[in-house]
């Protein structure tokens, strides 16, 4: 579909399109809260979506404010988003792994006059783990959409309840205002210089893009798609239940992988769609009862965020079945999109590139004077196109830095194109290293890690792991006096920072290494960590 014909440039224009084309099409299935089926049809979520959009309007949530969600993979997630977007609100997700801290920040870094959340999953209370947590003085209204909500939030049964009394002409008058170039999305990445940094997302990119990704990668009518990825990753979001709602897709959403569930959960519904990080389908292959579930259903795989063996990549097509595997490459900044490998790709080539730029996107590899260089010349991958962001929320300086005047957005990342404009990333963004499929910055760490009272210095470094892709290792050097034991540095990590991020190993040290500008030499790091940890477990 031309960008020219696409009939939706905001979400609420996508909502109502797929009720009228997609009415009786399956558009949703979960389990409600108490454990029964729930099924719903495009033209039935699209009341559900209808009502949301009523209860935050009338929970006083006007154009531009801003709405965090911090929840699992549930139906409740995917009409709150909408509705809050319909309503011309901006979403903020917020990563369920985080803790009460990480996630306050962020509620107030993006000064969130609203928060969905539930009090239930994993044995975690959200509320009370942000209660304990600094207090967010925008946050005036907590819905609770799964489990008991407390004293000062509101049950979702009750939020909804909110729109009964908003006129119609409210409702369409808001949907109307909004525009392409609106923001959708501020969501949170963080980097080398410490904290996170929202990454501000409009509307018409946002759709654009996923359009493109959606007819690339082959997603159709009737498919049915595992969304194993979080909502709250691009992956999850855009690549999921957007994408989903552009072809008339099934969302089937997953609030945790546990392989066993997913590989019975492909065939009781018939999946059909099935991405996710490498280790997600290496963890299927080593599945001992694999030869037991049947996966002929699923077609359809794209993968990315880790390297790839050539070896993964056959499997997944001559033991898994799957018809197109599709590997990708993109960054937050660039709404998660920047280059995709084609269904006709080779293996070789789909497990050791990220592909080639997506329609009306630029991707250049560059020297240190910011000069194109030629294919095969490593160099930074610079990124341009309608789909780099607006900029970091309240952050002018970082937004200069990341994306220049001329709209080029400077990935940080190291990589080669070759002849066909196929691009590998040979280095990482500055020491950023991925777990299981997460974004885990060094930086952000070790600035965690520096409010332990035992510690004075502290170096992070990613190394290979043979179920996670890489995992950190933490050099400390001890407050003189002081002898934290690692097991307790890692036991206290746990506690204060969502667990991708917390070191598996801790090793104490009289000092770092430095060079002679008093940086830390991260490479020594590494070779180090690698040498102390062989097997890369």
């Amino acid at each position: 579909m031309s960008h020219e014909l696409r009939p939706f440039t905001t979400v609420a224009e996508l909502v109502q399109w797929s009720c009228d084309h997609f009415a009786d099409v399956e558009a949703l299935v979960d389990r409600r809260a108490d454990g029964q089926e729930l099924r719903m049809s495009f033209t039935a979520l699209g009341e559900r979506i209808d009502g949301a959009t009523r209860a935050v309007i009338g929970s006083g949530v006007g154009r531009g404010d801003r709405v965090g969600i911090w929840a699992p993979n549930i139906w409740e997630w995917v009409v709150a988003s909408l509705g809050v977007l319909s309503a011309g609100g901006v979403v903020v997700p917020i990563n369920t792994r985080f803790k009460g801290a990480e996630a306050a920040y962020v509620l107030e870094r993006a000064q969130a006059r609203l928060l969905f959340t539930v009090t239930d999953f994993l044995d975690l209370d959200r509320v009370a783990l942000l209660r304990d947590a600094s207090p967010v003085p925008s946050l005036e209204q907590i819905v609770v959409m799964r489990g008991e909500a407390p004293t000062g939030t509101v049950g979702w049964d009750a939020f909804l309840a909110r729109g009964d009394e908003v006129d119609d002409a409210v409702v369409s008058a808001a949907r109307a205002a909004i525009t392409p170039q609106d923001l959708s999305l501020v969501m949170f990445t963080s980097g080398t210089t410490g904290m996170p940094k929202g990454a501000m997302l409009e509307h018409g990119a946002l759709l654009r893009g996923f359009t493109d990704w959606s007819e690339i990668i082959g997603l159709r009518r009737g498919d049915r798609y595992l969304i194993v990825n979080p909502f709250f990753h691009m992956f999850g979001l855009g690549a999921g239940f957007l994408a989903c709602l552009m072809v008339g897709a099934t969302i089937v959403p997953h609030p945790v992988f546990d392989v066993s569930q997913v590989m019975a959960r492909v065939v009781e519904e018939r999946i059909t769609v099935l991405p996710g990080p490498p280790a997600i389908y290496q963890t299927i292959l080593n599945h001992p009862d694999l030869a037991s579930f049947d996966f002929s259903t699923v077609r359809l795989a794209a993968t990315g965020a880790a390297s790839i063996p050539v070896e993964l990549i056959v499997a997944m097509r001559d033991v898994l079945g799957f018809e197109t595997v599709v590997t990708g490459y993109g960054l937050t900044e660039g709404t998660g999109l920047a280059t995709m490998c084609r269904a006709g790709d080779d293996p070789k080539t789909i497990a050791t590139t990220s592909g080639r730029a997506m329609p009306d996107m630029e991707v250049v590899a560059v020297d240190d004077d910011g000069r194109a260089l030629a294919p095969g010349e490593q160099g930074e991958i610079w990124v341009r196109g309608y789909n780099v962001m607006r900029g970091y929320l309240d952050d002018p300086e970082q937004t200069a830095e990341a994306v220049d005047v001329d709209g080029w957005l400077h990935t940080g990342d190291i990589g080669v194109l070759d002849e066909r404009g196929y691009i590998q990333i040979t280095d990482r963004k500055k020491d950023m290293f991925i777990v299981g499929g997460f974004n885990a910055y060094p930086a952000e760490i070790e600035s965690i890690l520096g409010g332990h009272p035992g510690i004075a210095q502290v170096a992070v470094v990613g190394v290979p792991d043979q179920r996670l892709g890489e995992v950190g290792v933490a050099f400390v050097v001890p407050v003189t006096g002081a002898q934290p034991e690692p097991d307790q540095i890692i036991a206290w990590s746990r506690e204060v920072m969502a667990n991708y991020k917390v070191p598996r190993q801790v090793h104490l040290v009289d000092a770092l290494p430095l060079n002679a500008s008093n940086k830390v030499l991260k490479f020594e790091l590494r070779e180090r960590a690698n040498r102390l940890i062989p097997s890369g477990e």
